[in-house]
C-alpha cells in the first residue's frame, strides 16, 4: 500500500494505540485505501478486514476498536462533524459501524489524525490523551464507575483544558452491557451494536482530544463554492424550518403513527394511541429549551430539554445526583419511540428521564427500549413474573422504564438479563420469537409491514437491523403524495434498497451527516470531496465506493459465519398482519424482494458476492483476517 504526507482532506496519519504494552505511535495512512474507500466508514472497514480475525471474540483484546474521520470532517462543509467507530460488535457478532457527530471528530482531525486504532487491553482502567501530535495513556481508576457527564467534567478540570473534547463510556460500557455506547460531547453517541462494551473490555474509559491544527483542502475556491451550494440547498430542503430545525427528528412520531407504521408494544401493533403525548409537537410546547447543533451544522436538530419544578422530582429511582438533573438533551425520534410506543409508555417526562439516563450511563436507547419491550411481553404472557423481574413489568409502566434503565446499565437484578439484549433475553426465557430484530440487533422505529422496503433494508443490513443503511421510509411514507412510492408494493424496492445502501455508505465515508442528504446530494458530495481532496469523485465513483464498502462488510460477515439464513425477519412480521390502522392486514413480503436484491448486488442465490462482482470492485484476493 502507498502512504504519504497530508493531502487535501486527508491528513495522512493514523494513531495506533496498544493498550497491552502502553505504546502509542503515529503511522502513515494508507492513502491508496483512502482514495479507494474515501475515508471514515469505508476506510476503517478496510483496516478492520486487514487486521482482525472475523472469528474473534468481540470482547477479547484481539478485537480492534477503530475511530475514523472522513476527508470532510472538520472542514467548513455543512454538517462535517461525523466520525465513526468500527469493530466487531458484541451484540451481533457482525461487523459494526457506529456514527456520531458533535465536536470529537473535528478535534481528532485538528490534532492531526485521520484514524485511531486501539488494540489490546489495559491491565487497569486507562484513559487516552491526544494533544496535537502527543499521545499518552493515563490511569483512570478514579474515573471508573462514574457517568459520562461527570467523567467529562473531571477530565477537563484535571487537565485544565476546557476546550478539550471527550469520548468516553459510562457504567454500561464498564459492565459490558452488549448495547453500551461511546458518548462524546455529553450527548452525542456512537450508539449501536455495543461499541461501548468493546471499549470497556479494553479497560479504556475515555479518549480526550485537543487539536490546534487545521484541515486543508486541495482546491480552496472550488471548495468554498461547493460549501455555499450545499448550504443553499439545505435551507430549501428537509432540514429547513419546516422540519428538523423546528421539531428535530422527534417530529416523526406523529407522522409515522398517522401512516400506521409506528411499532407499538414490541411490534404487536403499529398505531400508538398515546403518540401525541410523546410527539415532537408536545415536546416543543412543554419541554424544549433550545435547539443544539453539531460542528458546522446549519440544521441544529438536537433538542435541549428541561424537566421543571415537580417534573424533575418524578421517577426518581435512586438518590444519585444524576436523577435530580433538570435539563439535558433529547430525546430524538428513535429514542422516544423505543422508550415510548414500543414499551407502551405515553409519559413524556419518563421518556425524557430515561433518555438522559441512557446518555449519562452510556447505553443505546434503541436497543434498551426494544429489549425492555420484549421483557414486557415476556411478563404479560407469563414467562417471567415479579419474582424474576423484581417489580411489575407491564406495558405502559413509566416506573419500570426508568428503573430498568438504571438497573440494566449496572447489571443489577433483572437488569443483568436485559443487558444481554433482546435476542439472548428471549432465548433464555424460551420465547425467541419475541426478539424483534435482525442478526441480534433490535429494530428501530418503522414497521416493515407498513413499508415493504424497510423490511428488505433491515434483513440485509450488515450490522443488524438498522434504518440508516437504507431509509426507504422517505420515499415510501414521507415524500409528497405525487412522488411517494406505494409502501405496500414490493416492485422496485430491491433496486431502491441497494441504491440507498451504496449511497449512504459513501456519505458515511465522507464525513457529513445523513440528515443533510436533502441538500448534499451525491452530485454535491462529489463536488465537495473533489475540491477537498483533489480526487475526481463523481456521483458514479462515490456510489461504487459505497458498493465496495458494502461488499467488503459482507465478506467480513461471511468469514464470521453469517449466511443468507441471517437475512431474515421475525415470523411476527412475515406472518402476523398489522391488526389495525392505515396499514392493517399487511405482512412483510421479504421473499418477493430478496432474490432480486441478491441478483442486483451481483451475488449468488445464497447471498455470496460472485467472483466477477469482486473483480469489478477491486476486491479479488481481499480476504478478511490477520495478515
Amino acid at each position: 500500500m502507498s502512504s504519504g504526507e497530508a493531502r487535501g482532506g486527508w491528513l495522512g496519519r493514523l494513531l495506533r494505540v496498544d493498550l497491552t504494552t502502553g505504546r502509542c505511535r503515529s503511522e502513515p495512512l494508507a492513502l491508496d485505501w483512502a482514495e479507494t474507500y474515501v475515508g471514515a466508514r469505508g476506510l476503517a472497514v478496510r483496516y478492520l478486514v486487514d487486521q482482525a480475525d472475523p472469528g474473534v471474540d468481540p470482547l477479547s483484546p484481539a478485537n480492534p476498536l477503530i475511530m475514523a474521520t472522513g476527508p470532510l470532517t472538520g472542514t467548513a462543509a455543512p454538517t462535517a462533524s461525523r466520525y465513526v467507530v468500527v469493530t466487531k460488535g458484541p451484540l451481533t457478532g457482525a461487523v459494526t459501524f457506529s456514527n456520531s457527530g458533535g465536536h470529537f471528530g473535528p478535534a481528532l482531525k485538528q490534532a492531526g489524525y485521520d484514524l485511531v486504532i486501539v488494540e489490546g487491553a489495559a491491565a487497569e482502567p486507562t484513559w487516552l490523551l491526544i494533544d496535537d501530535d502527543r499521545a499518552f495513556l493515563r490511569p483512570a481508576r478514579h474515573l471508573w464507575g462514574k457517568g459520562v457527564w461527570e467523567t467529562e467534567d473531571l477530565l477537563r478540570g484535571e487537565l485544565g483544558m476546557p476546550d478539550a473534547t471527550v469520548a468516553c463510556i459510562g457504567p454500561a460500557g464498564e459492565r459490558l452491557v452488549l448495547f453500551a455506547a461511546i458518548i462524546n460531547d455529553r450527548h452525542r453517541a456512537a450508539g449501536r451494536s455495543g461499541v461501548g462494551a468493546v471499549m470497556g473490555s479494553k479497560n479504556l474509559k475515555a479518549m480526550v482530544v485537543r487539536g490546534s491544527g487545521g484541515v486543508g483542502v486541495a482546491r480552496p475556491r472550488e471548495f468554498q463554492e461547493a460549501c455555499w451550494k450545499a448550504r443553499r440547498n439545505l435551507l430549501q430542503g428537509p432540514g429547513s424550518s419546516n422540519g428538523l430545525s423546528v421539531y428535530g427528528t422527534i417530529a416523526l412520531v406523529n407522522a409515522i403513527n398517522e401512516h400506521g407504521a409506528l411499532p407499538t408494544r414490541n411490534y404487536r401493533e403499529a398505531v400508538f394511541e398515546e403518540a401525541e403525548a410523546i410527539s415532537g409537537e408536545t415536546l416543543l410546547e412543554q419541554r424544549l429549551v433550545a435547539n443544539k447543533a453539531c460542528f458546522a451544522c446549519t440544521i441544529a436538530c438536537g433538542r435541549v430539554t428541561a424537566l421543571p419544578g415537580e417534573a424533575a422530582d418524578r421517577h426518581l429511582v435512586t438518590t444519585h445526583p444524576r436523577n435530580w438533573r433538570m435539563a439535558a438533551e433529547g430525546p430524538e425520534y428513535e429514542n422516544a419511540w423505543a422508550m415510548g410506543a414500543d414499551t407502551g409508555v405515553g409519559d413524556l417526562d419518563a421518556v425524557i428521564k430515561a433518555n438522559w439516563l441512557c446518555n449519562d450511563l452510556g447505553m443505546d436507547p434503541i436497543s434498551f427500549g426494544a429489549t425492555l419491550a420484549a421483557a414486557m411481553e415476556l411478563y404479560e404472557t407469563g414467562r417471567v413474573d415479579d419474582a424474576v423481574t423484581g417489580m411489575p413489568l407491564p406495558f405502559g409502566s413509566a416506573e419500570a422504564l426508568v428503573a430498568m434503565c438504571e438497573r440494566t446499565a449496572f447489571r443489577e437484578g433483572f437488569g443483568d438479563a436485559l443487558a444481554e439484549g433482546s435476542r439472548r433475553l428471549t432465548e433464555r426465557f424460551g420465547a425467541p420469537e419475541l426478539h424483534m430484530g435482525v442478526k441480534g440487533q433490535e429494530f428501530p422505529a418503522y414497521d416493515p409491514r407498513a413499508a415493504q422496503g424497510m423490511g428488505l433494508g433491515y434483513a440485509t443490513s450488515n450490522r443488524g437491523a438498522c434504518h440508516l443503511r437504507a431509509f426507504t421510509v422517505g420515499p415510501e411514507l414521507l415524500a409528497e403524495a405525487g412522488n411517494r412510492l406505494d409502501p405496500a408494493a414490493t416492485a422496485g424496492k430491491a433496486a431502491l434498497v441497494k441504491k440507498l445502501q451504496d449511497e449512504n455508505a459513501a456519505v458515511d465515508s465522507g464525513g457529513t451527516c445523513l440528515f443533510a442528504n436533502g441538500g448534499i446530494t451525491m452530485g454535491v458530495l462529489g463536488e465537495l470531496l473533489a475540491a477537498a481532496t483533489g480526487v475526481d469523485y463523481t456521483s458514479s465513483r462515490l456510489r461504487e465506493a459505497g458498493e465496495r464498502t458494502w461488499n467488503l462488510e459482507r465478506l467480513f460477515n461471511q468469514a464470521a459465519g453469517f449466511t443468507a439464513a441471517d437475512d431474515v425477519l421475525p415470523k411476527r412480521l412475515l406472518e402476523e398482519p398489522i391488526p389495525a390502522g392505515p396499514a392493517a392486514g399487511r405482512v412483510n413480503r421479504l421473499s418477493e424482494m430478496l432474490p432480486e436484491y441478491y441478483a442486483l448486488r451481483g451475488w449468488s442465490d445464497q447471498g455470496e458476492p460472485l467472483p466477477e462482482t469482486l473483480a469489478r470492485l477491486g476486491l479479488t484476493g481481499v480476504s478478511p483476517g490477520v495478515k
